[in-house]
């Protein structure tokens, strides 16, 4: 049965949340190429920046070691200073190669230079563009602006909640899509095929985060939801295998 809502891009996107988690340590080469290994069309992480300006994978941004005595951030640690499993992009690229569709966090929105450094820098390596491929997730719609005005070909993506858009869905629909800014990316619990529609009739893309189960996923594709955020690669394969067969 076809979806109930058609999605602006198709097929959408299946990024795996942190490389696969459910299978190897988080936001390690190992789990970036498994995810890759399994099917995802997509890989997702929070990225920061360390004091030597190397752009790197990590959720919480602070790290422990033996020879300090509480975590420090990671901006005030240089890349030698920190643990072995946590990588640069460009290790990522050199590792997991180019093929794939890479949302990044912007946990620390001053990461975003060394962010398009190191992606310009592997696209001049592999010979393809890869800016187009790359999506800059903040929730704050100034901030996205700020990146748009001086990245016009990189992919912005608002990351929020249907509880923290002022003004309702349909004003900020509208702001992101004067804005330039491509994406809405949302707790799965918030979508309804309504809002997608909504957001759609704006031109912006929906992502759906944390749709773990598969009934959750069938759901989401079925209102035309654009991208998916899941820890089991398995499932996301699965449900995009189902819903799009042609496009696998």
């Amino acid at each position: 049965m076809p979806p109930r809502i058609s999605p602006l891009r198709l097929p959408p996107i299946g990024f795996a949340h942190r490389g696969a988690r459910a299978l190897e340590q988080e936001n390690t080469l190992a789990a970036f190429n498994r995810a890759l290994e399994m099917g995802a069309t997509g890989l997702e992480s929070d990225v920061w920046v360390t004091s030597d300006n190397q752009a790197v994978l990590d959720h919480d941004g602070l790290i422990r070691s033996r020879r300090w005595q509480r975590k420090r951030p990671i901006h005030e640690c240089r890349r030698d200073e920190l643990p072995d499993h946590i990588p640069t992009l460009a290790e990522l690229y050199r590792e997991c190669g180019s093929d794939f569709e890479l949302s990044l966090d912007l946990k620390d929105p001053h990461a975003a230079h060394s962010v398009i450094e190191s992606v310009d820098a592997a696209a001049a390596h592999a010979g393809v563009p890869l800016r187009q491929r790359l999506w800059l997730c903040h929730p704050d719609v100034d901030t996205l602006v700020e990146m748009r005005n001086l990245w016009p070909d990189v992919r912005l993506c608002n990351s929020t909640r249907l509880s923290r858009m002022n003004g309702g869905p349909e004003r900020r629909a509208a702001i992101l899509a004067e804005a330039a800014i491509d994406s809405v990316n949302l707790h799965q619990t918030d979508w309804t095929g309504g809002l997608v529609t909504l957001f759609h009739r704006f031109g912006v893309l929906c992502f759906g985060w944390d749709a773990q189960q598969p009934r959750v996923l069938r759901e989401l594709l079925d209102m035309g939801i654009d991208a998916v955020y899941c820890d089991h690669v398995d499932r996301i394969r699965d449900a995009l295998a189902n819903w799009y067969p042609e496009q696998q």
